[in-house]
């Protein structure tokens, strides 16, 4: 990597890259603490893949809680607020298992070969009224300087009003787009995209803009499994607030379920839906 590579590690000639892998992708978010290992090794191994094939592309990573955290939140209603004892024990156990799952993913990361560091958002973001209040970027930053692969995910913060809170990998996303400025956001699940006729799903919608989104909506009734988080409307909603606020950026959603899925899409395919601006 040259000296200007590492100054501005996703310029115009290599465009940074967020990707989340769902929790419905990785866990079975039917079963508390039931990790798809299998799953989360070949996903790895596809990640690991492509940063061989291109050493100079950076790509920041996220992951969801699935049947991780989504079962002590629902629980505890850690996402609400916290302020009682059996509160905070609460939001201690969700932290527990986001981490929990972490520790697999970023197993797996590492025996693939990816350069991939950590970053827990309970011990660096803070929140008030459950929006993002404060975070310093510069570790996260300095990693993907280095040609390190970030990995974020969902977990607890602190809120300077609620006590408590719960972060979904879309809303640290959605603060880290705004500062790094990725140029593509790549959000893999089990889902092959939006369905038109969910939950039938036989009608795929391929592209999603501002204008066409109203007529979805009814279609957008969420997931298949609780998700204290949001399911899919919350998905495209903050999409579209991506897209509109950065009209160079495109957001992907598409399924990883199958062997080759992601790193087709890593290397730009376009499968799934599409979500871009009115441009």
């Amino acid at each position: 990597m040259s000296a200007a590579q590492r100054q501005n590690p996703h310029s115009s000639a290599n465009p940074l890259t967020f990707l989340k892998l769902g929790g419905s992708l990785i866990t079975a978010k039917e079963r508390p603490h039931t990790a798809r290992k299998q799953v989360i090794q070949r996903l790895a191994q596809e990640i690991g893949e492509f940063l061989s094939d291109q050493p100079q592309t950076p790509l920041l990573l996220g992951h969801g809680s699935g049947s991780f955290g989504h079962v002590p939140a629902n629980k505890y209603g850690t996402r609400q607020g916290v302020h009682t004892p059996l509160e905070w024990r609460g939001f201690v156990e969700v932290w527990r298992e986001a981490g929990a799952l972490n520790r697999l993913v970023m197993d797996a990361l590492l025996e693939a070969g990816v350069p991939a560091l950590a970053f827990p958002p309970s011990a660096a973001v803070t929140a008030r009224d459950r929006a993002l209040a404060s975070w310093n970027l510069e570790p996260i930053q300095a990693a993907l300087r280095a040609g390190l692969t970030p990995v974020v995910y969902g977990d607890v913060v602190f809120d300077l009003t609620a006590g408590g809170t719960i972060f979904s990998t879309e809303d640290l996303f959605d603060h880290l787009a705004l500062h790094l400025r990725p140029r593509r956001i790549l959000l893999a699940g089990i889902e092959s995209g939006v369905w038109r006729d969910f939950p039938v799903s036989t009608e795929l919608v391929t592209e999603i803009t501002p204008a066409t989104f109203p007529a979805l909506l009814p279609a957008l009734s969420g997931s298949a499994a609780p998700d204290v988080t949001g399911g899919m409307l919350s998905k495209v909603r903050q999409s579209l607030s991506w897209v509109q606020r950065a009209p160079e950026l495109e957001v992907q959603i598409f399924s990883a379920h199958e062997p080759g899925a992601l790193r087709a899409a890593l290397n730009g395919a376009q499968i799934g839906t599409l979500i871009r601006s009115d441009r």
